[in-house]
């Protein structure tokens, strides 16, 4: 991503990198492995060379599952229901307290285009396994066929079939990456639209600015090892020709002032998407609404892939927050 002429830059000398010797042995393990090697991504016109890249990515995305034992914990109940003729998985973790009515809404991440179905289905589970929560993991529509809005109006479906059946107190909404674009969209087209605000939203590494107009998608490109490059084809194809800085595309732009709920956000020094996090904790914070800001230290778009020391502390301090906001009974 080139600066526009008018902005003044800054030019920095190339400079090499180290893993801190601060973080956990498997965090820096994580971060050896150095960057993902992804190919390019087709023409924005070329349908049919997206769907393949996507069937692509998530047979792999599988194959990388079923060898991971700690992926698939083992316990959980889980029941398929259709909802504005898309599934959600609803997931019950293994021993949830009889009485705990809570539910946790979960968007998938997957840059708006990978994650459906089977790995889906998996999100939930590992969400039930983090939170020790039910979880509702819808399989929305994605690109190439199904642009925006459609994810956000699957997700605000799923929304109001929740509200049918629980009150808002019990709600918890929350989302990874792109799911985190999408749990803070469906809240504000949510309370737009009169319904009300759920107990809390969970936004971990989120996707708020489609824009990409924050400071480290210039100072951390090349240094995030998960979001390698400046390429933004996914965010045009999900976006559909819509204005980027829409509200309900990059939530960062809404305003906060007509309500939010209370709001964890995370994300680490070393993700591109760190601008965006902060920049929307800020706007938050400016409009009254209660929330908390994580920032871990090295961690790339994701954190550490989800089995690190610095991982399950970030999972305590979402547990704590939601206990706090949306108490179990």
């Amino acid at each position: 991503m080139t600066a526009h002429p008018a902005q003044p830059t800054l030019e920095v000398p190339a400079r090499v990198i180290p893993v801190p010797a601060s973080l956990s042995p498997e965090a820096q393990a994580y971060l050896a492995r150095g960057p993902l090697r992804v190919p390019p991504n087709p023409a924005l016109d070329d349908i049919e060379d997206w769907r393949m890249r996507i069937a692509a990515i998530d047979q792999l995305m599988l194959a990388r599952l079923a060898q991971s034992v700690q992926a698939r914990p083992e316990g959980f109940q889980v029941d398929e229901i259709s909802v504005g003729g898309r599934t959600v998985y609803v997931v019950t973790p293994p021993g949830l307290a009889p009485g705990d009515t809570r539910v946790y809404l979960d968007p998938h991440g997957g840059a708006f285009i990978i994650g459906g179905g089977e790995l889906c289905r998996d999100t939930g589970i590992r969400t039930a396994a983090k939170l020790g929560m039910r979880v509702w993991s819808p399989d929305y529509r994605m690109p190439p066929d199904h642009p925006y809005p459609a994810a956000v109006d699957d997700c605000l479906a799923v929304y109001q079939a929740l509200l049918r059946e629980r009150r808002p107190h019990e709600l918890v909404v929350g989302g990874v990456s792109a799911g985190g674009n999408l749990a803070a969209a469906l809240i504000l087209r949510a309370r737009d639209e009169g319904l009300p605000m759920p107990a809390a939203a969970i936004l971990l590494t989120p996707a708020l600015d489609l824009s990409h107009s924050g400071d480290t998608f210039h100072t951390n490109l090349g240094v995030d090892t998960v979001l390698t490059g400046s390429d933004r084809s996914e965010m045009l194809l999900y976006a559909g020709g819509h204005d980027l800085r829409a509200p309900y595309l990059s939530p960062l732009f809404g305003d906060f002032r007509a309500g939010f709920p209370p709001a964890l956000l995370a994300s680490g020094t070393r993700d591109m998407l760190l601008s965006s996090t902060v920049r929307m904790h800020r706007a938050l914070r400016a409009a009254g609404v209660p929330a908390e800001l994580h920032v871990l230290e090295a961690a790339p778009h994701g954190f550490f892939g989800g089995n690190t020391p610095e991982d399950r502390e970030l999972d305590n301090e979402v547990r704590r927050f939601i206990d706090v906001h949306c108490p179990p009974p």
